[in-house]
């Protein structure tokens, strides 16, 4: 197996707009976005000496980035005892939360035009979240991008699991439709 080489040099031009994107449709704040992408690359140049090249530079960000955003969530959920986050969307045989990347182009492929659909995808999903009622948007974001279980969300919002399901099921027509008028 050819060992991965790190190159920060590179990092800005070629996985900034991938980092910001992955961030945008899981934390809905622009600059709370910014800032972890720019903490995860901070991050990553201090401990540059821990990559072992054994994954690709790009797969190594992520996952920093990943802790990333479970830390931001955890500090503003410690107070309800929210704290542990799941990231991993192929971990189990559901699927959920993966239409939003499968619409990001490939960042192995970039161009301009990639580039630019990259930002204005991120931008559409953010302005359709927002769109949201904010029980739905929560809920949606809780369970679809960051993978909570349906008992933690449930007791953490006083629902019902049907009520959940009903939140999810309007939080998806609504996300869709707006994602129909405002991207595709």
């Amino acid at each position: 197996m050819a060992k991965h080489h790190i190159n920060p040099n590179n990092w800005i031009s070629s996985y900034s707009d991938y980092l910001f994107n992955y961030t945008i449709s899981r934390v809905n704040d622009r600059d709370m976005a910014q800032d972890l992408v720019s903490e995860t690359f901070l991050a990553g140049l201090k401990s540059m000496a821990n990559f072992k090249g054994e994954a690709s530079e790009r797969t190594w960000l992520v996952s920093i980035l990943k802790r990333k955003i479970i830390d931001y969530y955890r500090k503003i959920n410690s107070n309800k005892g929210k704290a542990e986050v799941r990231m991993n969307y192929n971990s189990d045989t559901e699927t959920e939360g993966d239409w939003m990347e499968e619409r990001v182009a490939d960042p192995f492929d970039k161009t301009a035009e990639d580039k630019l659909e990259n930002s204005e995808l991120g931008n559409a999903i953010h302005n359709c979240l927002e769109k949201l009622p904010k029980k739905q948007a929560e809920v949606f974001k809780m369970k679809t991008i960051l993978g909570h279980d349906t008992e933690t969300i449930c007791n953490g919002l006083d629902i019902t699991a049907s009520n959940l399901w009903v939140i999810i099921h309007r939080a998806r027509t609504a996300l869709a439709d707006c994602m129909e008028k405002n991207w595709f």
